[in-house]
């Protein structure tokens, strides 16, 4: 039982220099698992440990009463936190008029909507088929496997 109860706090210890490190790294932004936050020791190699930790941090910031389980109010907080950031950064990135909303012009307008349109749009003709559309909704699915909302 004590090896156990040993085992527990170096675990512990482990998670709390892991999501210290993450976050003075990223600055605190979860959203933000790049290799260098999460190769914590720096040696430039990404172990199972160092993934794992990672994800015990995460889980351990999303269980708010600290029972080891995540219920769903916990899970729907931790969506609406992410939610709330997420939009945040996506007015911050398209408000052209910084009024701290978004027009439809911003909207319609934006960069990356039009690349994606472009990228869809495989033979260059201004209208995106039905096998276009597909093919690249089988492309983003593709690219973000795994990644559940961004990487995480």
């Amino acid at each position: 039982m004590k090896y156990t109860a040993f085992i527990a706090i170096i675990l512990a210890g482990a998670v709390s220099v892991t999501t210290g490190v993450a976050m003075a790294r990223d600055g605190g932004d979860r959203e933000a698992a790049d290799f260098e936050t999460l190769d914590t020791d720096g040696d430039g190699q990404i172990t199972r440990a160092e993934a794992d930790a990672l994800r015990i941090a995460h889980m351990s910031e999303a269980d708010t009463d600290g029972d080891g389980f995540l219920s769903q109010a916990e899970i729907e907080a931790r969506g609406a936190e992410r939610m709330r950031d997420r939009s945040a950064r996506m007015i911050e990135r398209l408000d052209a008029d910084k009024d701290g909303k978004l027009s439809m012009e911003e909207l319609t307008s934006s960069e990356r909507a039009d690349r994606r349109f472009e990228r869809a749009d495989k033979n260059g003709d201004g209208v995106v088929s039905k096998e276009e559309f597909e093919e690249a909704r089988a492309n983003f699915r593709g690219r973000h496997k795994g990644k559940g909302r961004n990487g995480n």
